[in-house]
């Protein structure tokens, strides 16, 4: 009469292939950084948020009669006024930090709900008035700032400034992550042809100040 015989993993060879899986997730945790993949979405985010704005108001700028870049209650003087994504101003980052201007001093915040098109929102462009109504239904936000822009911090914000006399315009929001921010692998705010090297820059004056 034969008998079958079981074998199994003695205690050594489980606690060498524990080691060896401990090993192995160390390493692509190392690899993969979760934290810095993590910060590149939202820096890819802020990258197609900012240009899809740009985009908006450009397109905004070619077909309007008689083109605004600042009205209604938020204030109509580009000259000394910037806008951004918070709905109060505390915290809100200097203007001349910002922009290069000295003049730009006054921060609007919105009136109404921040990503409100046309009045009230954070870019006081009346992109609802186009004649084939807004190419956004919403302005964007910072994706670390998505509370209906009440953080206060300047860090995770989108900002918003105007030249009515040249009629442009410039966009700005800063970049978190090693590889995108000012000095990473793929610097996108140093490289972008913008006059502050920290902070990721877009639309139609982004080379000189405004």
């Amino acid at each position: 009469m034969s008998k079958s015989v079981t074998k199994g993993f003695t205690l050594i060879e489980l606690l060498i292939v524990i080691g060896i899986l401990a090993v192995l997730a160390t390493v692509t945790l190392l690899v993969l950084n979760p934290a810095q993949m993590f910060a590149q979405a939202r820096d890819s985010q802020r990258i197609s948020d900012l240009n899809t704005v740009k985009s908006a108001v450009s397109l905004y700028l070619s077909t309007a009669s008689s083109p605004v870049l600042a009205t209604g209650t938020n204030g109509v003087d580009c000259a000394t006024n910037f806008w951004g994504t918070f709905a109060t101003t505390t915290g809100a980052t200097a203007g001349a930090a910002l922009f290069g201007n000295s003049a730009r001093t006054t921060f609007k915040s919105p009136t109404s709900a921040t990503t409100t098109v046309g009045l009230g929102g954070w870019i006081p462009v009346p992109l609802d008035t186009m004649s084939g109504g807004s190419p956004i239904s919403a302005l964007p936000l910072d994706p670390s700032n998505i509370l209906n822009g009440t953080n206060t911090n300047d860090a995770t914000a989108y900002y918003y400034a105007c030249s009515t006399t040249q009629m442009t315009f410039k966009l700005v929001g800063q970049l978190e992550s090693t590889r995108y921010s000012n000095g990473g692998t793929e610097d996108k705010e140093s490289t972008d042809g913008g006059t502050n090297a920290a902070y990721y820059e877009t639309g139609t004056n982004i080379s000189a100040s405004l």
